[in-house]
């Protein structure tokens, strides 16, 4: 007879020397290679720049408070807040501690479960007493008898075929992937702050261009009232010159709305409830960087949607291997120690001990299918993600070129509306002046004073949408992450190592375990 502690060598050598079945993981490359350099950017990659890795700007800044390159003293404390309170970053957080526990939950059955049990029993007849604690009552003629009893049981799958390590494989790449959705969820907050912020600060400078609209429009109804009084003008011209006057203050109160709008947007993103947060009246940031794009192909290493993608990938590819697991024998070892006797002392007696131990088999002979179905689905499901990440990737790039022509193009378009509002300032001095001549209608100062004000109003738009494509390409280009910042994968061929602690998150929180519990 073969002696236990030959079965359970016999055991752990068919689990560490086991094949793992099912395809090794390969990442397949994006649909098109990336080209060597964006479309929109200003010219090819020539030279010593074509090995040039990070994307730019200000790589020390980028890898960090990226926002800060603004200068803007009131956007860095705002943006340091979403790593503390935003709640959707909590969220996610959370969401990564839960794949990091499953990883170590499924890689727990790589090793043998151990329960047991213990009872007492104590029993009797005639003018004995008969009481049971846990386990079989033992009947006696006279008086009692008490029994003690402990059964510790082992329970041991035997990963031959590497159904547990494949799943292990399968949740690590999970859990990576809930980091890069971490990352991306903390990249994705800092760009809303960010673009929130500048909105509520252009929704001010419209403001004050309607304060001083409505100053000078009062100026306006002034001399028409003058004329007016003179005989020189109808009523219709100072009619005229009330309705801009006041429709320009209703525009100034309504304004009032699109920047609470956005502060509340902003107090949100910061973790905080509106009424708690409030930030005082400010300038525009003074001046909007230029992002440099870098190379195409380091855009497939900075974005961590493209990384959890990829992870993504690389679960459902060993999900493949876990259904493929099933075409073979389960092969499990199964022990129990029973300890039986009248004292406590007595169930150190080797005579009162009985113990079992050995291999169990169970196989699926016929399933109708169920099991190639499994299969089939298992590859469909990675087609699918590989679809998905190739798709990111496209994404990726149309996004990085959307922000790259935007920059671009709303630079120039600044330029030229800043002469556009120079003119209509010249227009609205000079209408007023000939007005005041007698020369011109007051229909014709109206025209020019709204065409100046629409003017002004279309180069805060502009300047608007520059600042938004700044940070939309800094959005697009990942930030400073890399996927290498990822955390390290569990490793799935030994479990003596412990992964890698997560990323720095808002209000990581430690597990709590029982008191009792050592391990």
């Amino acid at each position: 007879m073969m002696s236990p502690r030959y079965v359970l060598a016999f055991a752990a050598g068919l689990a560490v020397g086991g094949c793992m079945v099912g395809p090794d993981y390969k990442r397949p490359p994006p649909a098109d290679p990336p080209s060597l350099a964006f479309k929109e950017t200003t010219g090819p990659v020539v030279g010593a720049a074509a090995s040039f890795q990070p994307a730019m700007p200000r790589d020390a800044i980028d890898r960090g408070p990226w926002w800060s390159m603004y200068a803007d003293p009131t956007l860095d404390r705002l943006a340091a807040q979403i790593d503390i309170s935003n709640q959707t970053l909590i969220q996610a957080e959370a969401a990564y501690r839960q794949a990091r526990a499953l990883v170590r939950q499924d890689a727990s059955g790589l090793y043998p479960a151990v329960t047991g049990g213990a009872g007492y029993t104590q029993s009797g007849s005639g003018s004995g007493s008969s009481r049971a604690v846990q386990g079989t009552v033992v009947n006696a003629s006279q008086g009692s008898v008490a029994q003690f009893s402990a059964a510790p049981s082992l329970n041991w799958e035997i990963d031959l075929w590497g159904r547990i390590r494949r799943q292990v494989e399968s949740d690590s790449a999970a859990a990576q992937a809930s980091a890069a959705d971490l990352a991306n969820a903390r990249l994705s907050a800092q760009a809303n702050m960010a673009i929130n912020y500048f909105s509520m600060r252009i929704s001010e400078q419209r403001m004050r261009v309607f304060q001083a609209s409505v100053a000078a429009y009062a100026r306006s109804v002034e001399i028409v009232q003058n004329q007016l009084d003179a005989g020189i003008v109808s009523r219709v011209d100072l009619a005229q010159a009330q309705t801009q006057l006041e429709q320009t203050r209703a525009q100034l109160v309504a304004e009032n709305i699109t920047r609470a709008t956005f502060e509340h947007a902003v107090a949100v993103l910061a973790g905080k409830a509106p009424a708690e947060l409030s930030v005082e009246p400010g300038p525009l940031p003074p001046a909007i960087p230029t992002v440099e794009p870098g190379l195409p192909s380091t855009l497939l290493e900075r974005r961590p949607d493209i990384a959890s993608a990829e992870r993504q990938m690389a679960a459902a590819n060993a999900q493949i291997g876990v259904a493929v697991s099933a075409y073979y024998p389960n092969i499990s070892l199964a022990s129990t120690v029973t300890l039986i006797g009248s004292s406590f002392n007595a169930l150190l007696t080797l005579s009162n001990t009985v113990w079992s131990v050995g291999p169990q088999l169970a196989a699926t002979l016929i399933d109708g299918g169920a099991l190639k179905a499994q299969v089939e689905g298992a590859r469909a499901r990675y087609d699918a993600q590989v679809a998905f990440y190739r798709q990111t990737i496209l994404l990726a790039f149309q996004q990085v070129e959307d922000a790259l022509v935007q920059q671009r193009v709303l630079e120039q378009q600044e330029k030229v509306q800043r002469a556009a509002v120079a003119a209509a300032r010249d227009a609205e001095r000079l209408s007023l002046n000939q007005y005041r001549l007698g020369t011109v209608p007051y229909t014709t100062v109206v025209q020019t004073q709204t065409a100046a004000l629409s003017a002004r109003q279309a180069l805060l738009t502009i300047r608007l949408n520059r600042l938004t494509a700044s940070a939309n390409l800094v959005l697009a280009l990942g930030g400073g992450w890399r996927d290498t910042d990822l955390p390290a994968p569990y490793p799935v061929g030994g479990l003596d190592q412990k992964p890698q602690p997560p990323m720095p998150t808002p209000q990581s929180l430690a597990p709590e375990k029982p008191w009792w519990r050592f391990w």
